[in-house]
């Protein structure tokens, strides 16, 4: 995907716009690149790979649907926004699938390059307003953040669950593995890290991940 040059230079927008409305629309245009980037988790409708965009919007719609079962009371709406934020700079520094132990190594740094970029081309205070929310997603500090995460980690384990296995069959992956990186979701929730849990444990029954390798 070539990202050396924004998307609206292909057929600039009208000159005579109001400077800020036209600032924020180049924005909005160049975030229709979501929509192409590829997550490895298979969708359930479809016979194709999941995207981004895609991704984003159902973590939006868990949020709404699942919030009742916080630990810790919180925000929707601003939740919402942290989830819809949060994979913006894949758009930029790609997806690093969850069990990529190599490209999790260069991840940080990616993201971070890639949130520099973006989100400088929104007005200043958007920008710092959006950053922020990055920010916040990332750090987990926030009854919210933690509660996000734990629905970016779930919304996969549905789909590998209806593909029967999916993700889980990635070489090297065990049964513990995949507890290990859900872990999360019971961060945030001990319903939904319950829910996760018997999800995993009937995935490894069935043979759909690979057990975990005995201990001598």
């Amino acid at each position: 995907m070539d990202v050396d040059s924004l998307l609206s230079e292909r057929n600039p927008l009208p000159a005579g716009l109001d400077a800020r409305i036209a600032t924020q629309l180049t924005f909005l245009i160049e975030v229709d690149r979501l929509k192409t980037v590829l997550r490895q988790s298979p969708l359930v409708a479809a016979e194709r790979r999941e995207n981004d965009a895609e991704h984003s919007w159902h973590l939006a719609l868990m949020v709404i649907l699942l919030a009742e079962h916080a630990d810790e009371p919180i925000d929707v709406g601003h939740t919402i926004k942290l989830v819809v934020v949060h994979d913006l700079v894949e758009i930029y520094a790609g997806d690093t699938p969850l069990y990529d132990t190599v490209g999790a190594q260069t991840q940080v740094a990616r993201e971070q390059a890639a949130a520099d970029r973006l989100f400088g081309l929104l007005p200043r205070d958007q920008e710092r307003e959006i950053r922020a929310l990055w920010d916040e997603f990332e750090a987990r500090e926030t009854p919210e953040a933690r509660f996000a995460k734990a629905m970016d980690r779930l919304e996969p384990l549905l789909l590998n669950w209806m593909a029967k296995g999916g993700t889980w069959r990635t070489p090297g992956v065990t049964a513990d593995v995949v507890r290990a990186r859900k872990s999360t979701v019971r961060e945030a929730s001990g319903p939904l890290g319950e829910a996760a849990r018997t999800i995993i444990d009937e995935g490894e029954r069935r043979g759909w991940v690979r057990p975990a390798a005995p201990t001598s």
